[in-house]
């Protein structure tokens, strides 16, 4: 008999040269808790974790892509009121690539970068939408 896991997610893992700023930035700019641990530093932003790896000129690691390019392309976070809180991410100099527009009827977005080229992109889902 053939079983179906149950998949729930963990986490999303961010590599970063300056895990204190940009925990900071998760905090300052979404209202993440940072949550440190020992030789750890991770971000709990509504439900979810955000690991942070620290990267240093030694590893080898590769810059951030440029957008656009193949494989994970943002992630996704709901929120209420997409247009009040565009206006206050914006009033804290979040820097966004896609204004908040209605995407679909009963769908607003809008992108935003995190430190290291990450795209998060905002979303509210509301018949108000047309």
């Amino acid at each position: 008999m053939s079983v179906t896991p149950n998949y729930t997610w963990d986490h999303v893992h961010i590599r970063t040269p300056n895990v204190e700023a940009t925990a900071q930035w998760f905090a300052d700019m979404l209202g993440a808790e940072i949550v440190r641990a020992p030789g750890r530093v991770n971000i709990k932003l509504g439900d979810a974790m955000i690991f942070l790896a620290p990267v240093t000129p030694d590893m080898g690691v590769n810059p951030p892509p440029v957008t656009p390019y193949q494989g994970l392309d943002h992630f996704g976070l709901s929120v209420t009121d997409i247009d009040a809180v565009a206006a206050s991410l914006k009033a804290k100099g979040v820097e966004f690539t896609k204004e908040p527009f209605t995407l679909n009827p009963g769908v607003r977005i809008c992108f935003i970068r995190a430190p290291q080229g990450v795209s998060i992109e905002l979303l509210e889902r509301n018949e108000k939408y047309q």
